[in-house]
């Protein structure tokens, strides 16, 4: 007859989810849209380390795409990771993009540039016909 084994769950504390990682040097990615602003921390082969957005900040509806959400975010995405220097690359057009670089202005980071890596279109697709009313 088998015996059953029996899972216990262990007795020591939890760790927290997010632990502290340290980098010496990492990027930054804003992405700044209308609605919503997205803070994601990466190392310099790409491999994300943190990341936040409005709404996981308990931001809700228009208040997402507020100047202070985007602090709100790039203050919470930088919580869990500790680095000397940052390379900064902004995306999109919202209305967070100056806060949250002001946000990671006042950590004690050293910016090495800021990008601004906006698609632009060379008048690529066709826009959609004018609504006749």
């Amino acid at each position: 007859m088998a015996k059953a084994i029996l899972k216990f769950r262990s007795r020591r504390t939890r760790r927290s989810r997010r632990r502290i990682r340290r980098i010496p040097k990492g990027r930054i990615h804003i992405q700044a849209g209308f609605n919503n602003i997205i803070v994601t921390v990466t190392d310099l082969q790409g491999r994300v380390l943190s990341s936040s957005s409005a709404g996981h900040c308990r931001l809700r509806g228009k208040r997402k795409g507020t100047p202070f959400a985007g602090e709100a975010a790039a203050a919470n995405a930088l919580s869990s990771v500790v680095m000397k220097r940052a390379e900064v690359m902004i995306k999109g057009p919202g209305r967070g993009r100056d806060p949250a670089l002001r946000a990671i202005e006042s950590n004690p980071i050293r910016i090495t540039f800021v990008k601004d890596v906006t698609p632009l279109p060379h008048n690529g697709c066709r826009p959609p016909k004018k609504r006749r009313l």
